[in-house]
């Protein structure tokens, strides 16, 4: 038999010198791509199109039966509205001249007029006045307010994304060093994060998405983007760096390394903002989708597009080198390394010493999303500014109205029907903490609104129209609305309190089968708080059974796992403090408040999955020099000296694409902003800078059990 010869040509050579799969078909990769965010940019562009501001929906709550079946009567038209640049003088004059008889203005500081008009009384002439004046005629009520709040999240997302990319970009090149290489990171960010938009807008016409997901998702795409390209392609840099290195070796060896580093890094992030699911309602069941269908998308560009591009550029990822940018961090790491491994008895309680004193604050968080819609929009909104005007005229709680509905047995033309709704309204009447009760028993004793009821034709159009409010003629004959007024604005507790004490008592004041319930914004948003607080400690162990899960499996290490845990647990401690120092007691020129419900469980689902990230590269580095045969403290540093600058660069960059959430009008995006910023930078500087290397150089081997490094398992020490 022949001895095998040497084989030449592509078929010849081994799977190591042709190099990984998208090395091999780079020009097919990059080509794919182009093609795919082509047509996947329409999409991705009017993905605000089907979201909803809505979503917030308890569904074991009987409030949202009693929405759903106020939403089914047609109701009375709008009778607030805010004439906006029309002064008071001016409305009043066209108030005259449309002859709308009981209407009355009210001044709103320099942005217009607060115009009162008659229920059922028409305000086309009024509109057609004030649009004549230069001015807009706009509708104080819950509808409007949340269409400002999605144009507000859409502003937000346009201006932080104008601050955002030149402070990345100028954050790359201190990084880096190098035009191209700074720029490769932000382009592979981009395309996961185009992907990701297209396929949210697929979704959205599928189930229920949240509007507050854009921004979230949108920064959330880059900073991982960013984050996962920076990881890589730093490793293939260093690769090319070695004498005789080629190209095609340099990007088996990034792949193989960061990438699979990377691979579990996105995939713990993306299942850890799948635990949101265990939210309960539509809002989280988005934010989570959303969320975790981006972070794969990103993935998706790291291992597919990212590979292919670094397979083109091969040593022209140096071009535009500036020499006096890059570096590294110089000797900074080294030292830093030294003192994090060698002089543990200092550098474990510093680093425990910061998390622990943001943490005492943590306990006092309080977690509500508020009921007042203005709340929600900036201080210097006019709508904002008109609801205030409205509370003063009408009383605190006419912006957020309880709605008690009444589902008998008997349809609205007997007048035993009638007559159980003037005897609840008369209760309500009588209940403390009711200002006002409004209820078609006002037209007329119970006999005479059964007759009006039973024959609707004979009705003139504004009584109609009135009486339609409280109970629809055709759609729902067997369901009657009254409308409360609490003394108490819909954020105080006392309002919040009524409308349980309505839910418990009501049942007992309606004749025998009659369904009740209580809506409204005050018992919706309450609901959706309660439905939060009780799903979060769930929420936390489906994100610390992840962690466990992806880290151990990551490591092999169930030692570090643990450790990885614990030390996430105390950031996110500290970030509640954080929340509570600035959100919650009114730092920063926030308005003091609680913090949002909304976003709560976010920040800590994103902090446990973030987290990992860095664990991983940080770990996986370490134990590369284990497996070298170094020892378990100078692995430690060696590990934290080679990744040190690139993981608190990374964590900069997703801080910056946090932080500039700030800019947003919405107090709701700032606490995000707040919170992320605070756990990335705690989690980057203190914890993997500090408390990882120094934990794991005390513990020696055992902080690895049960992995070994592969040399010493095969000579069994």
């Amino acid at each position: 038999m022949k001895a095998a010869g040497p084989r030449s040509g592509r078929m010849g050579r081994t799977r190591a010198e042709r190099g990984p799969f998208f090395y091999r078909y780079r020009g097919w990769a990059i080509l794919l791509w182009l093609l795919a965010l082509m047509a996947l940019t329409p999409l991705a562009a009017r993905v605000t199109h089907d979201l909803t501001s809505s979503g917030f929906e308890n569904p074991q709550s009987s409030a949202v039966w009693a929405d759903t079946q106020a939403a089914r009567m047609p109701g009375a038209a709008p009778t607030i509205f805010l004439a906006e640049k029309v002064g008071q003088a001016q409305a009043g004059a066209d108030l005259a001249a449309v002859r709308l008889l009981g209407a009355s203005t009210h001044p709103v500081g320099g942005v217009g007029t607060l115009i009162f008009t008659p229920p059922g009384a028409s305000t086309v002439a009024l509109s057609r006045r004030v649009a004549a004046q230069g001015g807009s005629l706009l509708p104080v009520d819950p509808k409007q307010m949340g269409a400002q709040i999605d144009q507000n999240i859409s502003q937000t997302l346009r201006q932080s994304s104008m601050i955002a990319l030149p402070l990345l970009i100028l954050l790359l090149l201190l990084v880096y060093g190098s035009v191209a290489a700074a720029l490769l990171p932000l382009a592979i960010a981009l395309a996961g994060g185009l992907l990701g938009l297209a396929a949210v807008d697929l979704l959205e016409t599928h189930i229920t998405l949240s509007i507050y997901l854009t921004d979230i998702v949108s920064f959330l795409a880059l900073g991982v983007g960013i984050d996962y390209a920076l990881f890589i392609s730093t490793r293939f840099r260093r690769a090319l760096e070695r004498p005789g290195a080629s190209v095609v070796a340099a990007v088996s060896e990034s792949m193989r390394t960061s990438g699979r580093s990377v691979a579990y890094s996105g995939l713990a992030v993306a299942l850890a903002v799948a635990t949101l699911l265990l939210g309960g309602d539509a809002y989280w069941q988005g934010l989570a989708v959303g969320g975790a269908v981006t972070v794969l998308a990103v993935l998706l560009a790291t291992h597919t597009l990212l590979p292919a591009i670094l397979s083109v550029l091969g040593r022209g990822i140096n071009w535009g080198r500036l020499p006096r940018l890059g570096g590294g961090g110089g000797l900074f790491w080294p030292r830093l390394a030294r003192f994090a491994t060698r002089r543990r008895a200092l550098a474990l309680p510093a680093g425990l010493a910061i998390l622990i004193a943001l943490g005492v604050f943590g306990p006092s968080l309080n977690m509500r999303t508020e009921a007042n819609p203005a709340s929600l929009l900036p201080v210097t909104s006019p709508l904002a500014q008109a609801s205030l005007v409205e509370q003063q005229v009408l009383g605190q709680g006419a912006v957020a109205p309880l709605l008690v509905v009444l589902h008998f047995r008997t349809p609205t033309t007997q007048v035993a029907t009638w007559q159980a709704v003037a005897a609840v309204s008369a209760k309500l009447e009588g209940t403390a903490d009711v200002a006002s009760v409004e209820s078609a028993t006002t037209a007329g004793p119970p006999a005479r609104i059964a007759a009006f009821y039973a024959r609707p034709a004979l009705l003139p159009p504004a009584l109609h129209q009135a009486l339609s409010r409280f109970s629809d003629f055709a759609k729902t004959p067997h369901t009657v609305l009254l409308v409360v007024v609490p003394t108490t604005g819909p954020n105080a507790l006392l309002t919040r309190q009524l409308a349980a004490r309505l839910a418990s008592d009501l049942p007992g004041w309606v004749p025998a089968g009659t369904r009740t319930g209580v809506g409204g914004l005050v018992p919706l948003l309450n609901g959706f708080t309660q439905l939060t607080a009780q799903r979060l400690p769930w929420v936390l162990l489906a994100v610390a059974i992840v962690t466990l899960l992806v880290l151990g499996w990551a490591t092999g290490s169930l030692v570090q796992a643990a450790i990885g845990l614990g030390l996430s647990a105390l950031v996110a401690l500290a970030t509640a403090g954080v929340l509570v120092l600035t959100v919650q007691r009114g730092g920063f020129g926030l308005v003091p408040g609680p913090v949002d419900a909304a976003i709560t469980p976010l920040i800590f689902a994103l902090l446990f999955g973030l987290s990992m990230d860095y664990e991983v590269i940080l770990l996986h580095r370490i134990q590369e020099h284990l497996t070298a045969g170094e020892e378990p403290v100078e692995a430690a540093a060696s590990g934290l000296a080679g990744t040190g600058a690139m993981i608190t660069g990374a964590g900069l960059v997703m801080a910056v694409a946090f932080a500039v959430l700030l800019v947003s009008p919405l107090e709701v995006m700032k606490t995000l902003a707040i919170g992320l910023t605070t756990a990335i930078l705690l989690d980057t500087w203190v914890v993997r800078s500090l408390l990882v290397p120094s934990i794991s150089a005390s513990l020696g081997r055992a902080a690895y059990w049960p992995w070994r490094p592969p040399g010493r398992r095969a000579r069994g020490t």
